[in-house]
């Protein structure tokens, strides 16, 4: 590794307690590789005796005469304010802040006084909380910062004649992880060391041998990593002397669950204390947030008495699990009242305008659900199956939805009271989690069955209990639905409300991982990511008016499995291939170019095997059907012809000078639209209907009269592209070659 790769150019470091140890190391370190230092030092001896400015000037001396910048600073910690004032009137601005600063009271608790209690936590305390209580704010409006604060073994341990210091010390750690979570979204990251080495508080209770080899130096590197703006450590403990570098974890027993409806003795509590204390039955956890540390507790919701002591025993004692038994075991279905209200609240949700009046007006005509709207019945009966009861060290903050199956078996009434009982469908043991599929069906007052769903979810953690990796297949409830190779026969496009998840979640899933952006940051998400099953009925919705012609007696099932997030305000592009009595699909997020949903499909029935195209049909472009109702058809006719005219080295010249694909999306008088695109980028150049077989550099959007006024030279396009006549997504300036590519059409373009 090259030396002093990692820099601290242009960067402004503030180092509290740097007038010798350890503070004086971090900020001689800092200012060597480029970072301009507040060194920061009251003078004082280690009990907090004094005050000299002597310390912190030969530190800075020593820093400028190695050519590096600093200014000294004689402040308490307790004045934070003017310590970070130094650094701004000095340099400008502050990126770092370091709190180094401390002092030893060392007495026995029964002899501490209250003053001797009081001065440890204001140095230590709320002398790192007035440095940073002064830097936060500009830290979050120049969307950076690094903190690193100063624990120590006493405080994480306890160590005999230090109660005030340990208490002290451990509540920076709690400051360090709590400020870790608020700082995370503006780029803000702080870490705490417990450091072992030699300074004027170590001093007094190590041997001259043992301080010889605890040299600062050997700590310092560790907070310059953290410090760095390439390192993403957040929130972290680390322990660090001597050369020895090592992270600190909480861990937690599996523990034992007491029934929620019976009295608690102690007696209770001596009897399962083996199990309570056991940190090697392979049940033990490392909690890394108070969500996380709460999923015993939740789990334990479900620990029923009078109840459970009557169902089948699922899981062991030794934490394996009887597959058998959960799919055996019953539970208590859940009512679903609803009226059109309801569904007109789900279609919204999913996306459905004021023009989709069969989809938002209840007179309207053709009025209904979308049939994904059969999520919304059973996704409370998911949610009541007690997972703790099936699963080993459930924790509900390590489930991720998977995939999910919906079979409509009778089209929903737009009103009515529907019944959704769940049950186990299959348990898998995938290693390292389990992959956990819970059926429900759901039927309506006469008890006829409307639908059956299969929500498969995959739990982090809770595997290796000995059971089957692979389950029987279900049809397509099971299947692997491949996209093909072949360029879409549709592709719909739309984007989706920033204001979409707080709509969706009017529906029935009030996880707040959707809407409220401090959980949102728990989760590890910038911002209150889009439900999965909205997503979901967005797609569903496309092909059920592409292909389906809005009639849910044509929408068999749907199979999906969820990819990566969504956020709200994105858009949605689902393409679909027709095969046979199924339509394959997949979403992308258009912004990120992700696949969002894959392995997807909806199987038709009914009227849309009549009139949806078949396979062969469907391998043709879509938009050459429409072809006829576009005037702009006969112009890119004579560019496709132009284009062949030329010799194979004039196109292939053509396509090295453009190296683009454009894209056309033409929209006629009455609405239709039809995709257009030519191909300058591969091979010698294509010109044809529908979407190019890769990814266009360029798209444009544009009326059909608008394109022929263009192609024939009537009209100006930059005065068009000015007003938005003209829509143009991608590499804007790669449009302004088509001049020469219409050249055959003899366009002005």
């Amino acid at each position: 590794m090259a030396d002093n790769n990692l820099r601290f150019d242009g960067r402004v470091v503030i180092v509290t307690g740097a007038g010798g140890g350890l503070g004086r190391s971090h900020a001689i370190a800092f200012g060597a590789r480029g970072a301009s230092v507040v060194v920061n030092d009251l003078g004082g001896s280690h009990t907090g005796e004094g005050a000299s400015s002597r310390a912190a000037d030969l530190v800075v001396d020593e820093i400028r005469a190695a050519g590096g910048k600093a200014v000294a600073n004689y402040d308490s910690v307790l004045d934070g304010d003017k310590i970070v004032e130094t650094a701004m009137k000095a340099f400008g601005r502050v990126d770092i802040v370091i709190n180094n600063a401390g002092i030893l009271k060392d007495v026995s608790f029964a002899r501490m006084t209250d003053q001797q209690w009081n001065l440890i936590f204001q140095v230590h305390v709320e002398g790192a909380y007035k440095v940073l209580k002064a830097a936060w704010p500009i830290f979050r409006k120049q969307k950076y910062g690094r903190i690193i604060n100063t624990t120590s073994a006493a405080g994480l341990y306890g160590n005999f004649g230090q109660a005030n210091y340990s208490a002290a010390k451990l509540a920076l750690v709690g400051l360090t992880q709590t400020l870790a979570l608020e700082g995370k979204k503006d780029n803000i990251h702080c870490n705490v060391i417990a450091p072992m080495a030699a300074s004027r508080m170590t001093e007094t209770v190590l041997p001259p041998d043992m301080l010889a080899s605890l040299k600062p130096e050997m700590v310092t590197p560790l907070v310059e990593y953290l410090c760095h703006e390439d390192t993403t450590e957040n929130g972290s403990i680390f322990e660090v002397g001597a050369g020895f570098v090592g992270k600190l974890r909480w861990e937690r027993t599996g523990g034992h669950g007491f029934p929620i409806d019976k009295s608690l003795m102690p007696e209770h509590i001596s009897s399962e204390w083996a199990k309570i204390t056991d940190f090697e039955d392979g049940r033990a956890t490392h909690p890394t947030s108070t969500a996380e540390s709460m999923e015993g507790i939740m789990a334990n919701f479900e620990n029923v008495a009078g109840e459970a002591a009557a169902r089948p025993k699922v899981v062991s004692a030794d934490g394996k699990v009887d597959v058998e038994a959960a799919k055996s075991l019953t539970f208590e279905p859940e009512v679903f009242e609803y009226s059109e209200r309801d569904v007109i609240l789900y279609n919204l949700g999913i996306g459905a305008g004021r023009k989709d009046l069969h989809l938002v007006y209840e007179n309207n005509e053709a009025f209904g659900a979308v049939p994904t709207f059969g999520v919304i019945p059973s996704f409370t009966a998911m949610n009541s199956v007690p997972f703790g009861e099936i699963l080993p060290s459930f924790n509900p903050m390590m489930l991720l939805h998977g995939e999910q199956y919906l079979e409509i078996i009778k089209p929903f009434p737009t009103h009515g009271k529907l019944t959704s009982t769940p049950y186990v469908v299959d348990i898998l043991d995938k290693g390292k989690g389990c992959v956990a599929t819970i059926g429900v069906k759901t039927v309506d007052e006469n008890g006829d069955d409307i639908c059956i769903n299969e929500f498969t979810m995959f739990i982090r953690g809770a595997g290796n209990f000995g059971g089957k990796k692979e389950g029987a297949d279900r049809g397509a409830a099971t299947a692997v639905n491949q996209a093909p190779s072949r360029k879409p026969d549709h592709i719909v496009t739309e984007k989706t409300s920033e204001d979409q998840a707080a709509l969706y979640r009017l529906s029935g899933d009030w996880n707040p991982l959707h809407i409220d952006p401090d959980m949102a940051a728990v989760g590890g998400f910038e911002v209150p990511i889009l439900h999965g099953l909205c997503s979901f009925g967005v797609a569903g919705k496309h092909i059920f008016k592409t292909y389906c012609n809005n009639n849910a007696t044509s929408f068999k099932n749907i199979k999906v499995r969820f990819a990566k997030t969504v956020n709200p305000g994105e858009t949605l592009e689902t393409s679909m291939w027709r095969e046979g009595n199924k339509v394959l699909f997949q979403v992308r997020v258009v912004e990120r170019d992700a696949i969002v949903i894959s392995n997807a499909a909806v199987e038709l029935q009914g009227e849309a095997l009549k009139s949806a195209p078949s396979a062969a049909a469907a391998a043709a472009p879509a938009a050459a059907a429409a072809a006829g109702d576009f005037k702009s058809a006969a112009a890119f006719e004579q560019i496709k012809t132009g284009i062949l005219a030329m010799s194979s080295a004039d196109r292939q010249a053509q396509v090295k000078k453009i190296k683009g694909i454009f894209q056309f999306d033409i929209t006629n008088d009455e609405g239709k639209t039809a995709t257009y695109h030519i191909d300058l980028k591969n091979g010698e150049g294509a010109v044809g209907s529908g979407p190019a077989s890769a990814k266009p550099d360029v798209v444009i959007s544009v009326k059909d009269s608008t394109f022929v006024d263009l192609a024939s030279g009537t009209a100006n396009a930059q005065k068009l592209f000015m007003s938005g006549a003209i829509k143009v997504k991608g590499q804007v300036m790669l449009a302004t070659k088509l001049g020469d590519v219409l050249k055959a059409n003899k366009s002005k373009l």
